[in-house]
């Protein structure tokens, strides 16, 4: 078992590395070029880097990923073909992604872009709250420990 990050706007990643590497699990940071840092990661962390287009983070994490792998994303489309692939795909803000709700999230997303497209705002998400981070904390221990 690997924990899969995207890692560009992902806010928990200082948890993930401290549970991951505290329970022996590899954690594999996918971020892109433009976030390129000389921090040096604990053991048991690997950062891998990709072209800053789009979706680019998403196809290596989905290149590398295997059935029983975590996956830590923000992006439905992402959770989608990571809960496919039998893949643990979990949100930053404490939510795991399953086959009874991922439908319904794509199905928001894609109205929420048409709506955008026909000239309406919409709201964005809602900002990230210290509650978010720790209901995230007690499911990814949770997950991790399964």
């Amino acid at each position: 078992m690997k924990i899969y990050v995207d890692a560009d706007a992902c806010p928990v990643k200082d948890i993930i590395i401290f549970e991951g590497t505290k329970a022996l699990i590899p954690v594999v940071l996918v971020t892109s070029f433009s976030h390129f840092s000389n921090v040096e990661q604990p053991s048991g962390v690997e950062t891998i880097y990709v072209d800053a287009g789009a979706d680019a983070a998403d196809y290596r994490i989905m290149k590398l990923a295997v059935k029983e792998d975590i996956i830590v994303t923000q992006d439905y489309g992402l959770a989608s073909l990571g809960l496919a692939k039998g893949c643990t795909v979990l949100h930053h803000k404490g939510l795991v992604y399953t086959n009874e709700n991922i439908d319904q999230l794509l199905q928001t997303r894609y109205l929420s872009a048409m709506a955008r497209k026909a000239g309406k705002r919409t709201k964005g998400p809602k900002p990230f709250t210290s509650e978010d981070r720790e209901n995230f904390r007690e499911l990814f221990k949770k997950v991790i420990s399964l």
